[in-house]
């Protein structure tokens, strides 16, 4: 894979979806850090059927703490692992009120410091919040950036340093979005849809499917 063929593949990512962004519904900051804890291991559309009904009621750190942790679960139920991210969205929230004013910090290391809060979770919100260039590697972008071979790697890490590294500065602020939608529809795990791929001429995954 060379800068050439990684420039006509953005470019012609850009051409098909020009403003790319999350499918999580947030309107703040904090709706969107409350969203991502609970996307873990869970899809979108089941956070955003859970969220839709939590935040026009609590949708700030003071009135999630207000909700207390059995309030919110009665909310969150629904979603994997709701016991523990209810506990850290109560104490991220309460972090937010004691250090933060009760705003989401814009620094990496404030973040993570954040209960339920790793890599991944704070450069979504970096990305998504704040237009900060980061690339938040999931099993979507993972699997996209080795087999298209953008920029491959063993580790989540590995391909987020990767990517940074090869992904044209112009294209940096909205690949993260870009890569986990293709991944998410197109280049999908079991059956890649090739067929339907803008991108397949420029990939170099040897075991191309037709649909």
């Amino acid at each position: 894979m060379n800068k050439l063929k990684r420039q006509e593949i953005f470019e012609r990512l850009r051409a098909a979806n020009p403003n790319p962004t999350t499918e999580l519904n947030y309107a703040t900051p904090f709706e969107l850090l409350v969203a991502v804890i609970l996307s873990a291991q869970a899809t979108d559309k089941g956070v955003n059927k859970a969220t839709d009904k939590l935040f026009p009621v609590a949708n700030t750190p003071q009135a999630i703490v207000a909700l207390g942790e059995e309030g919110l679960k009665g909310y969150i139920k629904t979603i994997g692992l709701f016991n523990s991210k209810g506990k850290n969205i109560i104490a991220a929230s309460q972090l937010l009120l004691e250090r933060h004013g009760g705003e989401v910090p814009r620094r990496r290391e404030e973040l993570e410091a954040l209960p339920g809060v790793g890599r991944k979770t704070a450069n979504v919100v970096l990305n998504t919040a704040f237009g900060e260039p980061t690339m938040a590697v999931d099993t979507h972008i993972f699997r996209v950036a080795n087999r298209t071979r953008i920029a491959r790697g063993k580790t989540p890490l590995e391909v987020e340093k990767g990517l940074l590294r090869h992904v044209p500065k112009a294209f940096l602020k909205d690949a993260h979005h870009w890569l986990i939608l293709h991944g998410r529809y197109v280049c999908v795990a079991r059956k890649p849809r090739c067929g339907a791929c803008v991108i397949e001429d420029l990939c170099e995954y040897k075991e191309k499917a037709e649909a």
